[in-house]
């Protein structure tokens, strides 16, 4: 690969000497260990070079790569953009597949639909298939650690248990509410905001390109919910309105497709209330329109969802996922042409006025 650093961040281009994937045909509706997830980046890479390209933003703990896929048209100008990420927790194996069946739809649907076609245009998709790379590493490794959750950050002075709930560990009303300071708890949330690599990179990913972000969704899983910020229970999103009737138009999306029910609130007013997520700490930095998914199921199977449900959940999902890209495109460029056809109308009337004077 070719590699171009800006920052800390590298932009990987296909070559012929890239990684391949042997001709081996992706199974969307099989787990992936992440090697496998990997091949199937560049694979992306390979078949939609025009569209598709690997940034790798950031390492872990153990000092593995984060990457995500960057998906749309390269128009030569500054576009807008939306945000995706999978497997903030590692044992939660149908967001990976979720992205990485997000990434193949609108991949497939940009050549036959105009819709698509124009959102490729308009916009960029930054789409990480893992977050939590060194989880979803060690969930893999046995089936004793299958439902691990957190990074795999080195344990604390006095503690003997290692990892960081990362979705506790971001800076949004860190360390206030439904978190533990017990490093062996599964809600652990570091020893300070954003003490992990991988919020770190995240944060500065995202944050330096704040104004171009239209929405941030990040995946997870799970009971079947379409969570809005805050988390935190005295706090209540500025535009809660807007992401409520969003969420719930998104949930009908979802239901339309399987019948699948997905409930939608404020996450302190379905769970128990926590700070310190992703999803509040981008409403928080400026991005308006920000929802976390909490996918199949409703806790027959867990974080266990068998294999012949990855398609069903992934096909309902994506439908919301859809809603809530569309709106949010819409929403910016609609008001851009009403803005540019308004200030047209406006020098012609200037100009009339001139030319009769």
């Amino acid at each position: 690969p070719t590699l171009l650093s800006v920052h800390s961040i590298t932009v990987v281009t296909w070559s012929e000497d890239s990684r391949s994937s042997g001709g081996v045909e992706h199974d969307y509706f099989k787990y992936h260990p992440m090697p496998e997830i990997t091949d199937w980046m560049w694979l992306m890479v390979k078949d939609h070079p025009d569209l598709v390209t690997v940034v790798d933003y950031g390492r872990t703990h153990e000092n593995r790569t984060i990457s995500l896929l960057k998906v749309g048209l390269d128009t030569g100008l500054k576009k807008k953009a939306v945000w995706m990420d999978c497997g903030i927790h590692a044992r939660e194996w149908i967001a990976p597949a979720f992205c990485q069946y997000f990434v193949r739809q609108i991949l497939q649907t940009s050549k036959t639909d105009p819709k698509m076609e124009l959102m490729m245009k308009n916009l960029d998709f930054y789409v990480t298939p893992v977050f939590n790379v060194d989880g979803y590493v060690y969930s893999w490794k046995d089936n004793t650690t299958r439902l691990w959750r957190k990074n795999r950050s080195a344990s604390p002075p006095g503690c003997d248990c290692q990892g960081t709930d990362l979705n506790r560990n971001f800076d949004s009303n860190w360390g206030t509410a439904g978190v533990s300071s017990n490093c062996c708890r599964e809600s652990y949330c570091g020893t300070a905001p954003m003490s992990e690599p991988e919020t770190q990179f995240l944060t500065y990913f995202v944050g330096t390109r704040k104004d171009d972000f239209l929405c941030f969704l990040t995946i997870h899983s799970f009971g079947q919910m379409l969570l809005v910020p805050y988390g935190h229970p005295n706090f209540t999103a500025s535009n809660y309105a807007e992401l409520m009737e969003v969420a719930l138009a998104a949930a009908e999306a979802i239901q339309e497709v399987h019948g699948m029910i997905y409930k939608v609130l404020k996450p302190s007013d379905i769970l128990n209330p926590f700070s310190g997520s992703s999803q509040d700490w981008a409403h928080m930095l400026g991005i308006p329109l920000t929802f976390t998914f909490e996918l199949r199921d409703n806790g027959t199977f867990g974080f266990e969802l068998p294999e012949d449900q990855i398609q069903p959940a992934c096909e309902e999902a994506y439908s919301g996922v859809l809603h809530i890209i569309t709106y949010a495109h819409d929403k910016a460029f609609n008001a851009a042409t009403t803005a540019a056809a308004v200030w047209t109308l406006l020098l012609a009337a200037g100009t009339t006025a001139v030319s009769l004077m």
